[in-house]
C-alpha cells in the first residue's frame, strides 16, 4: 500500500478525480491518507471529508516564511507515513528542503505542455492567457516530478488539447482540465503506486506492467 498525501489550495477538482479513482480501485494500490490545504475553508477539504479522508488546513499565513511552512508540511506528511505527495492545484511556494525530503516522490500537474508556459508566474488562468496571447494551436497538460526548479522536474505524462477559435482563458482552462488533467493525474499516480516509474538522467521511463 502506497500512502498518498494530496496538497491543495482551492476547489479540488483534480483531487476529486483521485478520490473517484481510489473508489474505483484504479489507483494502483495507493490510498489517500490525508489532504492538506494551504488555506482554510476551501472546497477541496470538504471533498476529502465527504470521502472519509483526513482533511487538514495548514495555513501558510500562520508561518513566518517559506522555510518554516515547508518544514511544517514535511512534518505533517512524515507523521502520516506519506510515500507519495501529489500537488493538486497547490499554489503555495515551498523551499528546496521540501522536495529534498521526498525525492522523486512529489507529483505535480501543470496546465500546459512543459517546458512551454512553465515556471514562475505560470499558474491558473495566467497559463491559458499566455497560450492564447501567443496564438498557440494546441496546449495541454503535464504531470511531472517536482524538483528544486519550478515546473522543471522530469516529465511523466503529457496530453495535447486543441485550442479553439474564440477560446477565453476560462473555456480553455476547463477543456484542459476535462481532456487532460483529470485523465493524466490518476494515471500517473497509479503508475507510481505500481512501481512503474523509473527516473534516469532526468528522464522518466515507464516500465511495463
Amino acid at each position: 500500500m502506497v500512502n498518498i498525501g494530496v496538497l491543495v489550495s482551492g476547489g479540488g477538482t483534480n483531487l476529486q478525480k483521485l478520490i473517484d479513482a481510489q473508489a474505483a480501485g484504479t489507483l494502483g494500490g495507493g490510498k489517500i491518507v490525508t489532504v492538506i490545504s494551504s488555506k482554510p475553508g476551501v472546497y477541496a477539504l470538504e471533498r476529502a471529508q465527504r470521502a472519509g479522508i483526513e482533511a487538514i488546513a495548514l495555513s501558510r499565513k500562520e508561518y513566518p516564511d517559506t522555510e518554516a511552512y515547508s518544514q511544517a508540511l514535511i512534518q505533517a506528511l512524515q507523521a502520516r507515513k506519506v510515500d507519495l505527495v501529489v500537488l493538486s492545484g497547490f499554489l503555495t511556494i515551498t523551499s528546496d528542503c521540501f522536495v529534498q525530503a521526498f525525492p522523486n516522490r512529489i507529483l505535480n500537474v501543470h496546465p500546459a505542455l512543459l517546458p512551454a508556459f512553465g515556471g514562475k508566474g505560470f499558474y491558473g488562468l495566467h497559463v491559458h492567457q499566455a497560450v492564447l496571447s501567443r496564438g498557440c494551436k494546441i496546449t495541454g497538460a503535464t504531470v511531472h516530478f517536482a524538483n528544486e526548479v519550478c515546473d522543471g522536474g522530469p516529465i511523466i505524462l503529457q496530453k495535447a488539447v486543441e485550442v479553439k477559435e474564440g477560446d477565453t482563458p476560462e473555456t480553455l482552462q476547463r477543456r484542459v482540465m476535462e481532456e487532460a488533467e483529470w485523465i493524466l493525474l490518476p494515471q500517473a499516480v497509479a503508475l507510481f503506486c505500481q512501481g512503474r516509474l523509473q527516473v534516469e538522467n532526468g528522464q522518466v521511463n515507464i516500465l511495463p506492467a
